[in-house]
């Protein structure tokens, strides 16, 4: 089928290596190794469904060379030895067999590796950690030095004799590599510290020696940090010098951004636009004259393209973009473009499971990321009809599953839209991006003839008993929990605290123009997402802001990403952060609030907003449970109707719709297709 984007699906030549279109799909940690190190069935899944996909380039997760001390992560794959060759090379070729190029990344943690992990004392170019409370390593001898020179030889050429298409060397992130070359970490006096051409003598011998080790025709990508964005560390016009010493080894430079401390620039920030980092790639290129790849929130097509056509990035790549939607290739190049399941960059499933909490990676907008949406294969064995109430993301989620095995499926929603809270909040400047994910919703379902969306629609227990049906889905979310603190709710009705509802409205009425905003005292109570929302609207538009909250830290249940983007957006702004600070009353423009210490104090606001969290909304449940109890109707309760959580939760909580029609005998076992 003829594309709209030629450009996209242009093959590339590099050395001996053909890619057959110009995506790539960027290394990214998934946890899904096993604990041995070796590659597990997830694993070899996950990436055959990229490769499916129609994905041209895959650069598989990093891959230890030096166990344990260079461990990043408990189930970090492994290469380090010939005994995890075997899996390699099965999965090499079953990717080959559909159509994908395949590289892997070999890397060596330094001080981003964990003693309590490894049982090993970190190493590093110096005793600096990678990021601020990071542990402190321990300077690397001379010895070795040379002997992880050497690991990382052998590392190589296994990836060679395996028959992998090509090695990408990380030098960037804030691992070993990126400890050596970077200002930040490296303060050693010897020849490896010290001048730039003594910070880039450890990695130019590695590359160096992985030369010797795979021969002149074998593809050697670099990946660095061009722009490392913290105090001190390289910039853009460094890494152009420092480059040099690395060029006469280098086939492609993977061009990315940001260390540890920057983690916002290196996994992006839901508010950076599609190919923000595409300057970086297009400054490299013009003075190496080398094929070049790029990530930076890649998502739309169009933009895709025109930085391909530009000629400033070569090959573009995605990591959660393909984590979103495997299909993300295939449906660009048959005409699907308006059926793309986008990443919203929320960094919740993915940099959130794997970085904060050791996880193995979901997706907030894909409830089956290893597993792949096998479910179609099924339909249900006798009529079903299927009743949601509410058409937030979770309730279309379940609507859509549901429809998609051939159930009759009606959706009731009392708003004139769907998407719920995200729809919302997505009217935030800085969340718009959130919007892509029920406008995808909207448009599958618009394709489900057996899907019938009722907007405007109140749904009463009469209304939902004429459609007769088997299972009942509620899902009618979430409303601003209002604890028993004297005063907050009298100033909410009298409105002068805000919810976030409350504010958007306002922003949507064009109340707070940055003009507006300029100078106004702003306190926000509770420090979760929706307060670090209001804070990311008003601070950088001038608003003196304070923000109270009981727990010892803002934001403690954020993604990584989302911290880093909050601690610089705060200091950035002076937000004022009270922690440990118990709401006592509030008062017409004021909080009075207890201190650590015991001190009552008072914070005046001109603009005032509650955001303590919020709570299941359940007009209808008991209604339905008491109605259906006892037949054979199942009443499924989903999203944050069972709580308040993330959008994620809520996700996943509609796929598994499957097993409420499984356990009910409409589906045969989910077991036999996975």
């Amino acid at each position: 089928m003829k594309t709209h984007y030629p450009k996209i699906f242009e093959p590339i030549t590099v050395k001996r290596m053909t890619i057959r279109n110009r995506i790539a799909m960027t290394p990214m940690g998934t946890n899904y190794g096993e604990t041995s190190g070796e590659m597990s069935n997830r694993h070899m899944n996950y990436y055959s469904l990229r490769a499916k996909g129609g994905v041209g380039l895959i650069i598989l997760e990093n891959a230890n060379v030096e166990y344990p001390v260079g461990s990043n992560g408990t189930s970090q794959i492994r290469i380090d030895h010939d005994s995890f060759m075997p899996r390699y090379y099965q999965l090499v070729e079953n990717l080959h067999k559909n159509g994908a190029t395949v590289a892997i990344q070999i890397n060596h943690a330094g001080a981003s590796a964990s003693s309590a992990r490894t049982g090993m004392e970190t190493v590093s170019s110096s005793n600096i950690p990678t990021k601020v409370g990071g542990e402190v390593p321990r300077p690397m001898t001379r010895e070795e030095i040379l002997h992880t020179v050497k690991k990382y030889g052998e590392a190589a050429k296994r990836v060679q004799a395996i028959g992998f298409d090509a090695v990408e060397i990380h030098c960037g992130h804030s691992y070993l590599m990126s400890q050596f070359i970077s200002p930040y970490y490296n303060k050693r006096t010897d020849e490896f510290g010290g001048s730039m051409e003594n910070r880039l003598r450890f990695p130019r011998m590695v590359l160096e020696e992985v030369r010797r080790q795979v021969g002149p025709w074998f593809p050697i990508i670099v990946r660095v940090s061009a722009e490392e964005r913290v105090p001190g560390g390289n910039t853009l016009e460094d890494t152009l010098k420092y480059l040099e010493y690395l060029d006469e080894f280098v086939d492609i430079y993977d061009v990315s951004c940001g260390l540890n401390p920057s983690l916002q620039y290196q996994i992006d920030s839901n508010f950076l636009p599609d190919g923000w980092r595409a300057y970086q790639a297009r400054a490299v290129k013009e003075k190496f004259g080398k094929p070049v790849i790029n990530a930076g929130n890649y998502r739309d097509p169009a933009v895709v393209e025109k930085v391909l056509e530009s000629g400033d990035v070569d090959i573009v790549g995605m990591g959660r973009g393909l984590i979103a939607d495997p299909e993300w290739v295939n449906k660009v190049k048959n005409g699907e473009e308006d059926m793309l399941r986008k990443c919203i960059s929320c960094n919740v499933g993915c940099a959130g499971n794997r970085i904060g909490v050791n996880r193995p990676i979901r997706c907030t907008v894909n409830p089956a990321v290893p597993e792949g949406d096998v479910y179609k294969k099924l339909k249900v064995k006798k009529n079903c009809n299927v009743v949601v109430v509410g058409a937030g993301t979770a309730g279309m989620e379940a609507a859509c599953t549901a429809a998609e095995v051939g159930c009759n499926v009606f959706v009731l929603e009392k708003q004139d839209h769907i998407g719920g809270l995200s729809s919302f909040i997505s009217d935030l400047p800085s969340k718009s991006r959130m919007k892509d994910f029920p406008t995808y919703l909207e448009r599958r379902a618009a394709k489900l003839p057996n899907l019938y969306l009722f907007l405007n629609t109140e749904a009463t227990l009469d209304k939902i008993k004429t459609f007769k049906p088997d299972v009942v889905v509620n899902a009618t979310g979430s409303v601003p929990l209002v604890p028993p603190i004297p005063g907050l709710r009298e100033n909410i009705a009298a409105g002068n605290v805000s919810t976030i509802f409350d504010m958007i409205r306002d922003v949507n009425a064009g109340k707070y123009p940055e003009e507006a905003c300029k100078g106004k005292k702003v306190v926000v109570m509770g420090g979760g997402s929706v307060g670090l929302d209001v804070v990311e609207y008003f601070a950088p538009r001038g608003a003196e802001c304070s923000i109270v909250d009981m727990l010892p830290q803002i934001g403690i249940m954020a993604d990584p990403i989302t911290k880093c983007s909050m601690r610089e957006t705060h200091d950035t702004y002076g937000v004022k952060e009270y922690v440990n600070t118990a709401l006592q009353e509030v008062k017409e423009n004021a909080c009075v609030v207890k201190t650590p210490e015991g001190n009552i104090e008072e914070l005046i606001f001109d603009l005032g907003f509650n955001c303590l969290g919020m709570r299941a909304n359940n007009p209808i449940l008991e209604a339905l449970e008491q109605e259906f109890g006892g037949t054979d109707t199942v009443v499924y309760n989903i999203g944050d109707s069972v709580r308040a959580r993330r959008i994620m939760e809520g996700t996943m909580d509609g796929r598994a719709i499957l097993n409420v029609l499984e356990n009910q005998g409409y589906l045969d076992s989910l077991d036999e297709i996975r």
